[in-house]
C-alpha cells in the first residue's frame, strides 16, 4: 500500500479518519471555525466586515470561529459568496505528513488583489499559496479618524509594518499613539487592539506582513 495517508470523511460527526499503511487509525475534528477565522484574517477583514460581506451575524461568525456551533449548508454558501472562496477552501487540511520546501508564488503588479474597506483598501498578495506563516499585503489607509473604526482591530498572531507613502498615526491598545512617517516601521502582537490612520493629506500606503 502506498504512504499516503488516505482520508474518509465522517460528515455527520464532522470528524476525518486517517488510515496510513492501513493500520492505525486517528480520528481528528475538520475544526472548520478555526479554517474560517484563517480565511477572514487572511483577507485582513475584522469581524465587522465579514459579517456586511456574508450577511451573518457577527455574533454568528464569531461562534462559528470559536467552534460553537456548526454552520449549516445556507450559512456555508453565504461564508463561500461573502469571503469570495470555494467551497474545498473550507474543508481542505494541511497535509503535514507529505509537506515539502520549494514553494513559490510570484505576484504581479496587476495581479493583487483588492479589497476596500471604509478604513482601508487592502492589495493582497501571494494568494496562491495556501497554509501561509505569513500574510503580506499592501494597505492604502483612508481612514482620518480613529472613531471611524467603531472598535480595535485584533487578531492571532504577530504584525511587521513599513509605511511606503505618506505619514500615518498608530494606534494601539496598551501604547500611546505614536506617528510615522515613510521608511519608519513597527512591529506589534496583533491580539493588542491596533489601527491606522492617515495624517497625510493623500492617503497613507503601508506595507503589512502578519504572521
Amino acid at each position: 500500500m502506498a504512504d499516503t495517508p488516505q482520508f474518509m470523511q465522517d460528515k455527520e460527526e464532522g470528524l476525518r479518519v486517517s488510515r496510513t499503511h492501513g493500520s492505525e487509525a486517528m480520528v481528528e475534528p475538520l475544526k472548520l471555525g478555526e479554517k474560517v477565522k484563517q480565511i477572514r484574517l487572511a483577507q485582513s477583514l475584522t469581524l465587522e466586515e465579514a459579517s456586511k460581506l456574508t450577511g451573518l451575524a457577527r455574533s454568528t461568525l464569531s461562534k462559528i470561529e470559536n467552534e460553537q456551533v456548526s454552520p449549516t449548508f445556507a450559512v456555508v454558501s453565504k461564508l463561500v459568496a461573502g469571503l469570495d472562496i470555494d467551497i474545498p477552501q473550507l474543508f481542505s487540511q494541511p497535509d503535514t505528513a507529505n509537506s515539502r520546501g520549494g514553494r513559490r508564488d510570484i505576484t504581479r503588479a496587476s495581479e493583487a488583489k483588492t479589497h476596500p474597506t471604509p478604513t482601508y483598501e487592502h492589495e493582497l498578495h501571494s494568494t496562491q499559496l495556501t497554509q501561509k506563516k505569513m500574510i503580506p499585503f499592501k494597505t492604502r489607509v483612508h481612514a482620518r479618524s480613529f472613531d471611524q473604526f467603531g472598535e480595535w482591530v485584533r487578531h492571532g498572531g504577530e504584525e511587521f509594518l513599513y509605511v511606503l507613502e505618506g505619514e500615518i498615526m498608530l494606534y494601539t491598545e496598551f501604547y500611546e499613539p505614536v506617528a510615522l512617517n515613510k521608511g519608519d516601521s513597527a512591529y506589534y502582537d496583533c491580539t493588542m487592539g491596533h489601527a491606522l490612520v492617515s495624517l497625510s493629506e493623500q492617503d497613507a500606503e503601508v506595507l503589512w506582513v502578519t504572521a
